[in-house]
């Protein structure tokens, strides 16, 4: 399912202007019930400002009017903020000199946490090129000495709806079918 922008600030606006149940903000937010409960209670959210789906243009009014009257009706994301988030670049992305050296930190993660991920899925979510995947994984790399696995969302190379895509995407192995 594709999740709004800024799931946690459209969580914390939900909360304080809807009366909709944890479970359904959880589902539209990508939340568990209980974070959404903490969110309600004022452990989790302090400091996050809520964000207005229905100013944004994620929901409509009469969906969550719906969804208030009927516990078991689910929220749904507007037909043109699904294509605004699922958009993806084209091209080639621009990366700033001073993330260049992250990439091959953001390729050793992918290569650690899905080692079934092929050469051109990661060359495709992290702009780098094959030669550069084959030198990590083949610990060539010419910096290979300093290259700590780190999350290549964290590090701003690709978003979590773009990852998340790509792990979807990841074709199964011999061995995990067999298992």
């Amino acid at each position: 399912m594709t999740l709004p922008l800024m799931p946690k600030a459209t969580a914390v606006w939900l909360v304080e202007n809807t009366a909709l149940t944890f479970e359904q903000i959880g589902d539209f937010c990508g939340m568990h019930p209980l974070e959404v409960q903490g969110i309600a209670d004022g452990e989790v959210s302090s400091g996050i400002r809520g964000n207005d789906p229905i100013a944004s243009g994620q929901l409509s009014r009469e969906n969550i009017e719906e969804c208030e009257k009927d516990p078991d009706k689910r929220l749904e994301l507007l037909g043109s903020a699904k294509q605004y988030i699922m958009q993806k670049t084209k091209g080639s992305r621009y990366t700033p000199v001073a993330r260049r050296q992250d990439k091959p930190d953001a390729i050793a993660w992918l290569v650690k946490n899905y080692p079934s991920m092929s050469d051109g899925q990661i060359a495709k979510l992290v702009g780098t090129t094959k030669n550069t995947i084959a030198a990590v994984r083949g610990k060539s790399h010419w910096n290979s000495s300093n290259i700590r696995p780190r999350d290549p969302v964290l590090l701003g190379l690709c978003t979590q709806t773009h990852l998340d895509g790509a792990v979807a995407s990841i074709k199964p192995t011999e061995e995990a079918k067999q298992a």
